[in-house]
């Protein structure tokens, strides 16, 4: 791979938003086990090593409890400790090879090292078992762009859109890769129109900028993104999304 398609790949990545939606840790799972639900409660609470605490303590009685092995994972990878969570997240799938959690987590991190291929194995893999699952979608459609695979996420996006009119990281990830895939009228359409909700937020402008970059309005674009950036940075960032425009599937 050339330093140049590096520099587009890891753009991608960080343009696309990789937010999921609500229900895709593993609160999804019935709480089961006593003490469970105090791990969940301390997730949501922002306060991970309290869960992690929880959740080994059942692990010393019942080593192979999956909802105890997921929420442990869940807690590593909060903490910041993504090769604990990997190897968690290995032992729930030794338990439940169908897990949707696990499977999730493992996606998201694979995703987040920049391979692809091992994101889309899995969240292939969690929607052979939840077909309507929507963070796993959402997520799917993010690798296969990643993979130069445009018309295939375009098609994922649709199908969520179609189950969640009003999911937004849909959307926006629909439209960048519109623009990718060399329609960058369409996305501008689509883009402008989050871009112009109450609320949206500095990662929506920088997708209208690079739709706009790569429709050839570079002008619009740069000041754009002076909403939020400094002139240089701004000119940066146009430089920067110029380089994914050679970019093919």
């Amino acid at each position: 791979m050339t330093n140049r398609k590096r520099i587009a790949k890891a753009s991608i990545l960080a343009l696309l938003t990789l937010a999921g939606c609500s229900g895709d840790g593993p609160e999804r799972r019935a709480a089961g086990t006593p003490g469970l639900s105090v791990a969940d409660a301390a997730l949501a609470g922002g306060m991970p090593e309290t869960a992690l605490s929880v959740t080994e303590a059942i692990l010393k009685a019942n080593p192979r409890d999956a909802g105890a092995l997921a929420r442990r994972a869940e807690a590593l990878a909060r903490m910041n400790d993504p090769e604990g969570a990997m190897a968690a997240w290995r032992q729930v799938l030794a338990v439940d090879s169908r897990s949707p959690a696990a499977l999730l987590g493992m996606g998201r991190f694979a995703l987040s090292r920049g391979d692809a291929v091992a994101a889309e194995q899995a969240f292939s893999k969690l929607l052979s078992v939840a077909p309507e699952d929507q963070a796993a979608m959402n997520n799917l459609g993010v690798a296969l762009d990643m993979l130069g695979r445009h018309a295939e996420a375009q098609e994922v996006y649709g199908k969520l859109l179609r189950l969640s009119r009003d999911h937004r990281a849909a959307r926006v990830n629909l439209g960048l890769s519109l623009s990718l895939s060399g329609k960058a009228g369409e996305s501008v359409a689509m883009l402008r129109g989050a871009a112009s909700q109450p609320g949206a937020t500095p990662r929506v402008r920088q997708d209208l900028a690079l739709a706009l970059v790569l429709s050839g309005n570079t002008q619009e674009a740069e000041k754009l993104l002076r909403t939020d950036l400094s002139a240089p940075d701004a000119a940066a960032a146009v430089a920067g999304y110029r380089a994914l425009a050679p970019m093919k599937p």
